[in-house]
C-alpha cells in the first residue's frame, strides 16, 4: 500500500476506529452479510489463493500462526526478494500486479500505485486470462484494497466480488467480512478458483513497525482467518473427490519500524507458499518467485499457458535445472563484504561440473568475493550495495554468474578486470544450428566490454554477441549456424571493465537442431 503522507495518515487514524468497529457494528454487518451466488463450479480441481498485504516472511516464526506453520511443514514454501525503483517500487500496486499476473513490472507497467502505465490489457490477471480460456469455470473475489479492484488488477474475470473499503472504514472488520464471506461460499457453494485479500498486516506494519507485537498479532488474526478457509474447504461434502491447492503470498515487506517501497532487503522480502496434488511436503526451493502465483493456478487447474501469453513464472513445483544450481553446498560467507550479514551463504568461485573461469588475464587484489567471475545468490548479491540496479535481475532464480567490476574495485587492487566463463563443450554432430539461451542482466559504462563467443572443434572462440547497452534482466537466445565438420561448441563470456558496472549470466541452455 502507499507509502505517502496521507495514505499513513489514514492507517493511523483509522486503524483504532477499525478495532472498535470490529466487536461493534461492523462484527454485527459481517455476520448479517449475505453472500452472492455463484455459478455452480465445473472442475474438481479447485485453487484458492490468499493474500496477506505487507507480510513479512521472516516474522511468521515469532509469530503464533499455526495454519501457516502448517503449510510449510506439508507444502513448499519458497522466499525470494522484489525488484526496487526503477523497476517499480516495493509497493502494492506492483506487488499484487506481478502475483496476479505472473509477469514483472517491465511488462505489466505498474511501477508504484498510482497504476500509470498499467498493461493488464497484454497481460490480464489470471481470473481475467481463465474467463478466456476457461469460463465454465465458477470464480470469486474479495478484497478490501480498493484499488485491486477499481484498477483491474485482481477482479476482473470473477463471477462475483466482494469489494469494501478498508482506508476509509478500516481493514480489522473488512478482513473479518472478508473471511466470513469466503467461508460461507467455501461451505455452501462450489466454486472452483478463489481469491481473496486481507489487508491489516500492511496497517500493523506502518503503525507499529514488522518487530512489533502488535504486527505480530496481526499475522495471528489472518492465520486465524486461514484457518477457518481450509476448514470449510475440508468440510465440503465433495471434498474427498476435489483436488484443492491452497496458495498463501504477499505484495511486499515492511522495515523493523514500519514502512515499505525502497530498497532495503525487508521491504523486498515476499513469499509463495503452496499445498495441494503435486506439490511436495516440506520443500524450501531458493527459486521460486512472485511471479510464479499465476503459473501455479495455471498448472493445479491443468492449463498449459499460451507462450503468447509471455508469463515469466513457472508452476511452485518446477525446479530450475540451471547449471549454477548445483552450487548450494559450494556456498560461503562473506570474505570482503563487510556488509553482508555473516551467516548468509550465498557465494562461490566455485564452477559448476564442465564449466571453467579463465582469470589469466585478471588484475589481483580487490574484493575477493567478485575477483574474476563468481556464482551468486539474489540475497548475497544484491546486499553488495543497493540502488545500483542489482535489485532489478528479477529473471534470474537461485544462483546465477556474476562478473563485477564495480564491487571488486571496492578495495585495493591492481589491473585490469579481466574474467572469462566457459562452458562445457556441446554435441552439434550432424545438425544445422545451435541456439544459446540464457537470461542477462547487463549495465553498461566507459570502455567496459561484454561479449559471448563460440569455440567450434576446441578452436579459436569467434564473438557472435557483443553487449554496448544496458539489458535489464531480460531472455537471449543466440542461433547460430554449425559450421560444415563441427562436433561440439563450447561459449565463452568474457567481460573487462575498470570499476564500471557488471554482467549477470543465468539460466544457460544449449539446444542444436
Amino acid at each position: 500500500m502507499s507509502r505517502s503522507l496521507s495514505r499513513r495518515s489514514v492507517l493511523a487514524t483509522t486503524a483504532a476506529a477499525a478495532t472498535a468497529a470490529a466487536v461493534g457494528p461492523l462484527a454485527t454487518a459481517t455476520a448479517a452479510h449475505a453472500a452472492p451466488t455463484l455459478p455452480d463450479g465445473t472442475s474438481k480441481d479447485k485453487v484458492l489463493v490468499v493474500g496477506m498485504d505487507g507480510l513479512r516472511h521472516d516474522v511468521i516464526a515469532a509469530a503464533k500462526a499455526p495454519h501457516l506453520k502448517s503449510m510449510m511443514a506439508n507444502g513448499t514454501y519458497g522466499t525470494s526478494l522484489l525488484y526496487a525503483d526503477p523497476m517499480a517500487a516495493t509497493s502494492s500496486g506492483p506487488g499484487w500486479s506481478t502475483i496476479s499476473t505472473g509477469v514483472w513490472p517491465d511488462k505489466h507497467g505498474v511501477k508504484e500505485n498510482s497504476f500509470a502505465g498499467k498493461n493488464y490489457g497484454k497481460y490480464p490477471g489470471f481470473l481475467a486470462r481463465l474467463a478466456q480460456v476457461r469460463p465454465q469455470l465458477s470464480t470469486y473475489a474479495a478484497v478490501d484494497w480498493k484499488p485491486l479492484d477499481a484498477q483491474g488488477t485482481v477482479t476482473p474475470g470473477a463471477d462475483a466480488k466482494l469489494v469494501l473499503d478498508g482506508d476509509a472504514d478500516g481493514y480489522t472488520g473488512h478482513d473479518a467480512t472478508i473471511a466470513a464471506e469466503t467461508e460461507s461460499i467455501l461451505r455452501n457453494q462450489n466454486p472452483d478458483v478463489l481469491f481473496v485479500y486481507f489487508g491489516q498486516t500492511d496497517i500493523a506494519g506502518h503503525n507499529s513497525g514488522a518487530a512489533s507485537a502488535a504486527y505480530r498479532e496481526a499475522i495471528d488474526v489472518q492465520d486465524g482467518y486461514l484457518g477457518r478457509l481450509l476448514t470449510a474447504i475440508r468440510a465440503r461434502p465433495s471434498y474427498a473427490t476435489e483436488r484443492w491447492t491452497v496458495i498463501v503470498t504477499t505484495d511486499h515487506g515492511h522495515t523493523d519500524s514500519g514502512g515499505h517501497g525502497g530498497s532495503a532487503i525487508e521491504e523486498r522480502r515476499t513469499f509463495v507458499l503452496a499445498q495441494g496434488p503435486g506439490i511436495a511436503v516440506g520443500a524450501r526451493p531458493a527459486d521460486t518467485r512472485l511471479v510464479d502465483v499465476a503459473a501455479t493456478v495455471y498448472r493445479q487447474l491443468g492449463i498449459v499457458p499460451d507462450p503468447a501469453w509471455g508469463l515469466d513464472g513457472k508452476p511452485i513445483q518446477v525446479r530450475s535445472t540451471d547449471p549454477f544450481e548445483a552450487l548450494y553446498p559450494a556456498l560461503a560467507g562473506r570474505t570482503d563484504e563487510t556488509g553482508i550479514p555473516a551467516g548468509i551463504l550465498g557465494w562461490t568461485r566455485t564452477a559448476p561440473s564442465g564449466w571453467s573461469v579463465v582469470n589469466s588475464a585478471m588484475g589481483t587484489g580487490g574484493v575477493a568475493e567478485w575477483r574474476g567471475w563468481s556464482f551468486a545468490t539474489d540475497e548475497f548479491w544484491s546486499r553488495s550495495q543497493r540502488d545500483q540496479s542489482r535489485e532489478l535481475n528479477v529473471r534470474s532464480r537461485g544462483i546465477f554468474a556474476v562478473a563485477d567490476s564495480d564491487e571488486w574495485d571496492d578495495k585495493a587492487s591492481s589491473g585490469p578486470y579481466d574474467s572469462t566463463l566457459v562452458t562445457p563443450a556441446y554435441a552439434v554432430g550432424g545438425t544445422s544450428t545451435v541456439t544459446l539461451g540464457f537470461t542477462t542482466h547487463y549495465r553498461q559504462e566507459g570502455s567496459q566490454s561484454a561479449r559471448v563467443l563460440a569455440s567450434w572443434n576446441g578452436g579459436t572462440p569467434v564473438e557472435v554477441k557483443r553487449y554496448t547497452s544496458d539489458v535489464i534482466s531480460q531472455p537471449q537466445a543466440l542461433t547460430l549456424d554449425v559450421p560444415a565438420g563441427a562436433a561440439n561448441v563450447s561459449f565463452r563470456f568474457h567481460y573487462t571493465g575498470s570499476n564500471n558496472w557488471y554482467w549477470v549470466i543465468d539460466g544457460v541452455k544449449v539446444t542444436a537442431v
